[in-house]
C-alpha cells in the first residue's frame, strides 16, 4: 500500500506533475537564453561606446569593437583588448581607485562664486605635472589653435557651458603641456574620432603605457545636457567613474553615439580634413584589437595657443 501522500507515476496527477516539472525546465532555459540575449546586446553596446575610454585605472570596456569617449583614456592595450568593456562599459567603467572615491570626487563648477574644483590625482598613470589651473575660470579664451605636423586645427571654445574645462585646457596649453604630444589613438571608419591629450604617448603601436597619461589633477564632467557627439565636436575623455576628466580629448569627425557623460567643450572650425585625411591611411599594428589604434601617419602637436577677447 502506498502512503497517502505518494504520486502514482501511472495516474493523471503523476503526469500532470511530469508535465509541470518539463515546463520549469522550458522556462528556466527560456530565462536563461534571454539572459544570454541580454548579455551579448550590453556587451556590443559596450564594443561600441567604449572607445572613447580613458584608461585611468581598470577598464571594463576597453576592448572589443571600439574601446567615453570616450572615448573614449587609452591604456595597456592587452589589459583592455581582455577587458572588451573609453572605456569607455556600454559606458566607461573602472573601479574607483582610492584617488576617485566619492570623497575625493572634485565638484562641479560654482557659479555663485564662479570658481572651479581640480582635485589632485597622481595615482591614476604618468604624470606630466605643470601645476593646478586657477580656480577662477578664464573666461575670455574664445579659440584654441592646434599647431599641428599636417596644418592647423582650431577650435572654437565654449567657455560660457564648459568653463572649467576650457579653463584647464587653456591653462595647460599656456604651459606648453601639449607641445610635442602626439595623439595616440585613431578610430576605425565606423568611429570617427582622433584621440590626443597624453603628453607622455608615443603612439607608435608599442608603448603599453600609451593613453594614461594625465596632468595629476581631474575636474567634474560639465555641459553634459543635450550633449550631441556629432562631426566637429572636441569632448573630454574619462574613465567610467564620474569627476575622471584629466586632459584627453577626442576630435569627431563624423557621427558619434555615445551617452552623454563626455564634456563636450568645443567645435572645430578649421581642420577637420587633416582627420579625415589622416583616418584614410589607417593605424599601426598593436592597437586594442577593436580596429582602433596609433595612426600611421603620426599626428603632432608642435604648439597649441589659446586666443581671448581682443
Amino acid at each position: 500500500m502506498r502512503p497517502p501522500n505518494s504520486i502514482n507515476p501511472d495516474s493523471r496527477e503523476g503526469t500532470a506533475v511530469a508535465t509541470g516539472k518539463d515546463r520549469q525546465k522550458q522556462l528556466a532555459r527560456e530565462h536563461y537564453e534571454r539572459q544570454m540575449a541580454r548579455r551579448a546586446e550590453r556587451q556590443a553596446r559596450q564594443k561600441r561606446l567604449a572607445i572613447i575610454l580613458t584608461s585611468v585605472g581598470v577598464l571594463v570596456v576597453v576592448g572589443g569593437i571600439f574601446t567615453a569617449v570616450a572615448v573614449v583614456n587609452g591604456g595597456d592595450s592587452s589589459s583592455q583588448a581582455a577587458a572588451s568593456t573609453p572605456s569607455a562599459s556600454a559606458e566607461p567603467s573602472a573601479e574607483p581607485s582610492a584617488s576617485t572615491s566619492a570623497a575625493a570626487a572634485p565638484k562641479p563648477y560654482d557659479a555663485a562664486t564662479n570658481t572651479c574644483d581640480y582635485v589632485a590625482d597622481s595615482a591614476s598613470g604618468p604624470v606630466k605635472n605643470v601645476g593646478m589651473p586657477p580656480a577662477k575660470p578664464d573666461k575670455s579664451a574664445k579659440t584654441m589653435t592646434f599647431n599641428t605636423n599636417h596644418g592647423d586645427i582650431v577650435v572654437a571654445l565654449d567657455a560660457a557651458k564648459a568653463p572649467c574645462t576650457v579653463n584647464s585646457m587653456a591653462f595647460l596649453a599656456k604651459k606648453k603641456y601639449f607641445d610635442g604630444s602626439k595623439c595616440h589613438r585613431l578610430g576605425p571608419e565606423s568611429f570617427p574620432m582622433l584621440q590626443c591629450g597624453d603628453p607622455l604617448a608615443k603612439a607608435d603601436g608599442k608603448n603599453p603605457t600609451d593613453g594614461q597619461g594625465g596632468p595629476g589633477y581631474r575636474m567634474a564632467e560639465e555641459n553634459l545636457t543635450g550633449a550631441k557627439y556629432t562631426r566637429g565636436v572636441v569632448a573630454m575623455a574619462k574613465t567610467q567613474a564620474p569627476g575622471t576628466t584629466g586632459s584627453q580629448f577626442f576630435i569627431i569627425f563624423g557621427d558619434l553615439q555615445l551617452p552623454a557623460e563626455y564634456t563636450p567643450f568645443g567645435t572645430v572650425t578649421k581642420g577637420l580634413e587633416i582627420l579625415e585625411d589622416v583616418s584614410k591611411k589607417g593605424v599601426l599594428p598593436g592597437g586594442m584589437g577593436d580596429g582602433s589604434g596609433a595612426p600611421k601617419d603620426p599626428v603632432e602637436f608642435k604648439h597649441v595657443t589659446i586666443s581671448g577677447k581682443s
